[in-house]
């Protein structure tokens, strides 16, 4: 291989990139852009849940229970009704995602040591938010249960409050989040979309690259030209690795500081392996580029198999383990699975090369694939 070849094709398509503004903003506009939007957009934190209340007690105890929602911030006080006909069309048209219906002698049953029901209606069009909320709800609701049960031992059996706790709630449950402890998903969301936007921006850019030389008749100076294909095909990649490279810096500061998100790993380990899944990755558009003739369809294509697979089959959104045994064995195909790992180990948990060096493994070898195969398939005389 003639290194002076490569630098020349390097220096060329540096020129060309520098010469086409549109194509250099996009460079760095596009994954900080597509960074921002879903950051922003994606969010699995259940708050604010908007709701409404038909009170039929109106009683000291029935404004308690329902304070016990009103005062949380899981909920979103939005009045009072005046009747079960009311709350059907405020669900219908999403004004609320919730309704508590509390029955006449709420207050009156419950002194007098009897049960009673409390009715909550829940908006069950997203379903995972539905059961967050039906938590939510089922968590109040035994909180008051047991205050109730507490003031009720305290004044028939004349014990304090702590020995009637202790009736009450002989186990007690303390729960300690680990690496998340605010369960902010932002945090999750915004150090995974790294793997997303460095899944798709590489790919992009590479594609395009060599794709610009076969739509505008430039690639056949190519073929004439001495140099082979890997002097070539080395030399259109080296000037987007650069800017993939800055790119990661780029989103590594947004993750950071815009989002909030710690970062408790080492930030030479991840850079490396950063580098590492920026080079596999761009080795799907190398591949993208030798199947498509026009930048059009070589967007559109390498959209369809970097956008889909990074957010799907790479536990971004939904994990792993909750898939069925055929999508885990498809997901393991894909390198964004293990870049993804590699991340949050890295801003959340604060591992490195001994916990994460299998995952590194599993993206240099992806990496060797893409090339090798790309490299094979890349020839200088043109296919009739």
């Amino acid at each position: 291989m003639n290194l002076s070849r490569v630098w020349a094709v390097t220096y060329k398509e540096w020129r060309e990139i520098l010469r086409d503004r549109l194509f250099f903003t996009m460079a760095f506009v596009l994954p900080v852009g597509i960074f921002l939007v879903l950051g922003y957009g994606i969010s699995f934190d259940v708050e604010k849940i908007p709701f409404a209340v038909l009170d039929q007690d109106r009683t000291a105890m029935s404004r308690d229970f329902l304070h016990r929602f009103i005062d949380s911030r899981y909920f979103e006080y939005k009045g009072n009704v005046q009747s079960e006909r009311e709350l059907d069309p405020l669900l219908a048209h999403s004004d609320i995602r919730f309704a508590v219906i509390i029955p006449p002698r709420f207050q009156e049953q419950l002194m007098a040591g009897r049960a009673t029901s409390v009715q909550s209606l829940i908006d069950g069009v997203f379903p995972y938010r539905a059961e967050v909320a039906k938590g939510y709800v089922s968590a109040i609701i035994a909180n008051f249960n047991a205050q109730s049960l507490m003031g009720y031992l305290v004044r028939k059996q004349g014990i304090s409050t702590e020995q009637a706790r202790v009736q009450v709630s002989p186990l007690r449950l303390e729960s300690r989040y680990l690496y998340n402890q605010a369960l902010r998903s932002q945090w999750s969301i915004s150090s995974g979309l790294m793997m997303l936007v460095l899944m798709v921006t590489p790919p992009f850019l590479t594609a395009l690259g060599v794709v610009r030389e076969k739509e505008n008749g430039s690639i056949y100076n190519i073929y004439a030209s001495t140099i082979s294909g890997s002097e070539f095909i080395l030399g259109k990649f080296l000037p987007y690795l650069l800017i993939s490279c800055l790119n990661i810096f780029i989103l590594w500061w947004v993750v950071m500081n815009v989002f909030g998100t710690p970062f408790k790993g080492h930030p030479v380990f991840y850079y490396a392996a950063s580098i590492i899944y920026v080079i596999c990755t761009a080795g799907v558009g190398l591949l993208v580029s030798l199947l498509v003739r026009t930048q059009v369809a070589a967007v559109m294509l390498t959209m369809v198999i970097s956008f889909v697979p990074a957010m799907l089959y790479s536990g971004l959104l939904v994990p792993i383990e909750s898939m069925g045994t055929a999508t885990k064995i498809e997901s393991h195909l894909f390198p964004t699975l293990y870049y993804l790992r590699i991340t949050w180990g890295s801003f959340l948990k604060g591992l490195g090369w001994d916990e994460l060096w299998f995952d590194v493994a599993a993206l240099m070898l992806y990496a060797v694939i893409l090339w090798v195969v790309g490299f094979l398939n890349f020839h200088k005389r043109p296919s009739a």
